[in-house]
């Protein structure tokens, strides 16, 4: 069994120690989340990308690399996403325990490295070194660029985009290209002090390790003083009054990509939130929904299909595949799955069905240190259940209350992408 424990260790800055002796490595994690803003947001993502390219003492990534290979082949990755309304970007560090290896110092020294990438990067002249600042905006360009080949998430993104056109989360979360232009090398330097110092920081250890030996080090290696964090807020999920719209997109494609994009209504924080996770499942969750087997096993419609809820934005999402001249009739028979799930229409067989996949997923989250760690940061940014708590909800929801979570939920924006 793992246990975890939560201390605040400076202002706006978390442990939380995850302990349990079920694997040979540890994992420390370091989560810097600031609000999603998209003046920032570009920025934001080229930091990491710059650290990891080298530091005053590893100056190169082949120095970091031959360093890490020292450390008995730790790995060291880093990576940016968005929660809901938050952006954030983590920097991870795994190898093995002490008890596995012939070291007393793996841990102290694997974290040398990670305060090494973080807080100790290479400077030139009071800002990053250009050559690597101008390489990596050339990769954040064609990162972005190439976010376009993927049709099937590409179609997922815009979806999201234009139903939250006037919230921060329709924000990209790598970024815009028209951004790169005026980003140099000084002025990222800049932001980056500014956004460490402004970022909550939750720093996830998944160890065998003792609670209070792991506090010390960590607060004796880092440094959080003269700390000036911004509040995060907490998302606007109640929308009223919703208007449908479609929006149609062409492009040279073969295959039309459907994505309905409803607003759920139901904070993660509601009773009812769970129950509507079930009828979620029940809906478009795998190769028994009513989706799958309505939309592309009867009716040949979709090439593939399936429905997804966002709980940070508390958002559902129905994606599919089809040919261009099925938009209406895909259309109307997935309104219609939705129609049959507001009045009930499925049987006490799918909800067991669902329940038992969903609780299996949950059961997986423990299998590896990495997931823990992602588990345990959406764990302290929303409702702080933990997996047998979330498992326990699953298995107390009845089939009136996935009913009433699906009366809630309203189309927002039908997008489709189809040929030229």
């Amino acid at each position: 069994m793992l246990k975890t424990t939560r201390e605040k260790i400076n202002d706006e800055v978390y442990l939380n120690i995850i302990n349990g002796d079920k694997f040979k490595t540890e994992l420390i994690s370091f989560y810097f989340i600031m609000p999603l803003n998209r003046s920032e947001v570009t920025k934001n993502t080229l930091v990491p990308l710059i650290l990891k390219r080298g530091t005053k003492q590893y100056n190169t990534s082949m120095d970091i690399e031959r360093r890490l290979e020292e450390l008995y082949g730790s790995d060291l990755s880093v990576s940016v996403n968005k929660k809901g309304e938050k952006h954030i970007i983590r920097f991870t560090i795994e190898g093995p325990r002490e008890d596995f290896v012939l070291s007393n110092d793996i841990l102290k020294n694997k974290l040398d490295v990670l305060k090494e990438l973080i807080y100790n990067p290479l400077v030139i002249d009071n800002k990053f070194k250009e050559e690597y600042v101008s390489q990596e905006k050339r990769n954040l360009k064609d990162r972005i660029s190439s976010r376009i080949n993927d049709k099937k998430q590409y179609s997922t993104t815009r979806c999201i985009e234009e139903m939250c056109k006037n919230e921060p989360y329709h924000i990209y979360k790598y970024g815009y290209i028209e951004d790169l232009e005026n980003i140099n090398s000084q002025n990222l330097y800049k932001h980056y002090l500014d956004f460490f110092k402004k970022s909550r920081v939750e720093i996830n250890v998944v160890s065998n390790i003792e609670k209070n030996e792991i506090k010390n080090i960590i607060k004796d290696y880092f440094p959080f003083d003269e700390r000036e964090s911004k509040l995060l807020k907490r998302e606007n999920v109640i929308k009223k009054d919703i208007e449908e719209k479609t929006v149609i997109e062409e492009m040279d494609i073969k295959q039309g990509k459907l994505t309905l994009g409803y607003r759920t209504n139901i904070p993660y924080e509601d009773d009812l939130y769970t129950a509507f996770l079930v009828g979620n499942h029940i809906l478009g969750g795998g190769p028994d929904s009513k989706l799958f087997i309505n939309v592309r096993e009867k009716e040949s419609l979709a090439y593939y299909i399936y429905s997804r809820g966002y709980k940070y934005k508390s958002l559902m999402l129905i994606s599919a595949g089809i040919e261009f001249d099925k938009y209406e009739s895909a259309l109307n028979i997935i309104k219609e799955q939705i129609e049959a799930m507001k009045k009930g229409e499925f049987e006490e067989k799918n909800i067991e069905q669902s329940k038992k996949a969903m609780i299996t997923s949950m059961k997986a989250v423990e299998d590896d240190t990495y997931s823990i760690s992602e588990f345990n940061l959406s764990k302290v940014l929303t409702d702080n259940q933990d997996i047998d708590e979330i498992i326990d909800s699953i298995n107390k929801v009845k089939k009136e209350d996935i009913i009433n979570s699906m009366n809630k939920i309203s189309l927002d924006t039908v997008y489709f992408l189809k040929n030229q």
